[in-house]
């Protein structure tokens, strides 16, 4: 039977607030079967859990917010990624602020951290949700869309005219699982373009931005003196994003994921309709784990 896992021990690390820029801690703490991934608020007394379901996105300008009688979680979704693809079922993650910290603006230090905690199983059946039938979510000329499909595969396609981004590099697909995750779009870094960063700030939002953090963009090109880890750096994060936004259905997705310009918004939308009509999709597991499409690192 494939099993639901979560980790051996807890893990603590800490990090700056994209949006704050203040130090906001960290830790992973293992949870029990059939609980799910729940983000916990530790600077409230007494902390309050937010379940990192969908329907508790309420926001989601730039980010994925959790939010719940006022109280938030936001940038959920590097971290959601990670845990996605490690196959982790049942999480607590505490965190000391509104937000989880940014770290190097990819899921590569998550990735990181997790396996540091080791991973053990449980002794319950891992659940996915399998989508039986077309489903799509449009805004403008933007769109997500699901169809059914033999494991998880994700088509990305952003589109900006703009010399930092390259038309042949503005597409991207993935067949999930813990190894094409970790090793061709964990460490992919957000992105974000210098001219809307003064707005950004003036709103207090991105007071903890940097070059450490994110890739820059300005009317030319890329300014981080590195340069890109990818070629297609931009479209790989963005399906990155869309691995932790999915994630937030509550079980990993057997389907396949089209998306064109789409967002956090749109994504969110997207899981919106999947839940509107419960035909649309059934909960499965798998007795023998050759079964599962969807390769996890093996939990040793």
């Amino acid at each position: 039977m494939l099993k639901q896992r979560t980790l051996k021990r807890v893990v603590k690390a800490s990090g700056i607030g994209l949006h704050s820029g203040q130090k906001v801690l960290i830790n992973f703490v293992p949870h029990t079967v059939d609980s799910g991934i729940v983000f916990r608020r530790i600077d409230l007394d007494p902390p309050v859990d937010l379940p990192a379901d969908a329907m508790l996105i309420q926001e989601a300008f730039m980010c994925s917010n959790l939010i719940r009688e006022d109280i938030r979680v936001g940038t959920i979704e590097h971290v959601m990624s990670a845990i996605a693809a490690l196959g982790i079922d049942n999480l607590i993650v505490e965190v000391s602020a509104s937000e989880v910290p940014i770290m190097d603006g990819s899921a590569g230090p998550f990735i990181y951290l997790l396996m540091q905690g080791g991973l053990v199983e449980q002794d319950a059946p891992k659940k996915f949700i399998k989508i039986l039938k077309p489903i799509e979510a449009t805004l403008a000329d933007k769109r997500a869309a699901f169809t059914p499909h033999t494991g998880f595969q994700l088509n990305f396609t952003i589109d900006f005219d703009h010399p930092a981004f390259a038309k042949e590099y503005q597409s991207a697909t993935i067949d999930f699982s813990t190894e094409t995750f970790v090793y061709e779009v964990s460490d992919a870094r957000t992105f974000g373009f210098m001219k809307d960063l003064d707005f950004l700030k003036a709103n207090n939002l991105a007071l903890g931005a940097s070059l450490e953090n994110a890739i820059g963009v300005d009317d030319t090109g890329v300014i981080n003196e590195e340069g890109l880890r990818y070629d297609d750096e931009f479209v790989r994060h963005k399906i990155l994003d869309a691995v932790g936004d999915l994630y937030l259905l509550g079980h990993q997705i057997i389907a396949k994921f089209d998306a064109y310009k789409s967002g956090h918004a749109l994504n969110n939308q997207l899981l919106h309709q999947v839940k509107s009509d419960p035909s649309n999709y059934e909960i499965v597991t798998f007795n023998d784990i050759a079964d599962c499409p969807i390769p996890y690192v093996s939990v040793s």
